[in-house]
C-alpha cells in the first residue's frame, strides 16, 4: 500500500480522481465499462485507466488492489 500512496502523491489530481473512480466501481461490483481483463497465467486481473493499470484479485468475493502502476514493460511482473 505504501507504493500506491507514493504514486498518488506524484500524479496529477485529475489522474488520481480517475483512478479512485475506477477503484470505487470495482469495490461496488460494477465492472461495466472498465475494460477488465485477466492477466495470463495468474489469478490477477487488470483494469485500465489512461496510462495507469490497476492490478487486483478477488478474495471472498471482494476485490483486493495489489498495485497501481503507470504502464511500462514491467507493469505485469508481479
Amino acid at each position: 500500500m505504501e507504493k500506491i500512496k507514493k504514486l498518488f502523491r506524484k500524479i496529477s489530481k485529475k489522474d488520481r480522481e480517475a483512478i479512485v473512480k475506477v477503484v470505487e466501481k470495482l469495490i461496488g461490483g460494477d465492472r461495466q465499462g472498465l475494460n477488465v481483463k485477466k492477466i495470463e497465467d495468474t489469478d490477477f486481473l487488470r483494469a485500465r485507466q489512461g496510462r495507469y493499470r490497476i492490478i487486483f484479485h478477488y478474495e471472498e468475493g471482494a476485490p483486493v488492489i495489489d498495485s497501481i502502476k503507470a504502464r511500462n514493460e514491467k507493469t505485469y511482473n508481479i
